[in-house]
């Protein structure tokens, strides 16, 4: 009876370990567990990467030859071809703006005409409606800042002697004529005679320049 008792004792002791453990057993006894992810595989929540928006694309169209025509008809004509941003400057490189562009025809242009890409810069060297075309575009390029040494301004318009020194500069401009005439456009008067003369050492002294309206004689 003794030995019966210990046998159901030992029995019970064993149901009850077996409900303790959670963990489920194979038949060979060991842990059963989930297999891991091939190699190389992507993670469940990964996304496909974004591809980026290509840009806008840029058109092209036939860019006519303006040189010739009048500075406004000039313009109206770019536009109508699909060249919006558009610029104009004194071709004679006085420094003129040109306020009203029916008074100012079209000696030069950049770029060429041609096939040209519409968002291009078109700019426009032009001179008043009674003056001769310059040979050269002297306009194209802003006047280039004097150093330490006086350039030579003879021939050239006032409006750049003030273009080209420093903004300090003092700068007083006469009439070289006897009739005492102020110099009130820049842009309309050219230098006869200048101090300090060309070459000169620049060292923040007053500028004194001579000069006549384009279209008269140096005295």
């Amino acid at each position: 009876m003794r030995r019966t008792t210990l046998t159901l004792l030992a029995a019970a002791a064993t149901l009850s370990l077996a409900a303790c453990d959670p963990t489920p057993t194979s038949s060979s006894g060991s842990s059963t567990a989930a297999a891991p992810p091939p190699a190389g595989a992507a993670p469940p929540s990964a996304a496909p990467a974004a591809t980026a928006p290509a840009g806008p694309q840029v058109k092209a169209a036939a860019l006519p030859n303006f040189v010739g025509m009048g500075l406004q008809s000039a313009q109206n004509a770019a536009q109508a071809a699909g060249f919006y941003t558009l610029t104009s400057h004194d071709a004679l490189g006085r420094s003129r703006n040109q306020i009203d562009d029916r008074n100012w025809k079209v000696c030069a242009q950049t770029p060429a005409p041609g096939e040209q890409p519409t968002n291009a810069k078109i700019d426009m060297g032009a001179v008043k409606l009674d003056e001769q075309c310059p040979t050269q575009d002297q306009g194209a390029s802003a006047p280039t800042k004097a150093g330490t040494v006086m350039p030579d301004f003879k021939g050239k318009a006032v409006s750049i002697v003030h273009d080209t020194l420093d903004k300090a500069t003092s700068i007083s401009a006469k009439d070289a004529t006897t009739q005492n005439r102020m110099v009130l456009v820049a842009s309309n008067w050219q230098v006869c005679s200048q101090d300090p003369p060309a070459g000169a050492t620049l060292t923040g002294q007053p500028v004194t320049l001579k000069a006549v309206k384009f279209g008269e004689n140096c005295p």
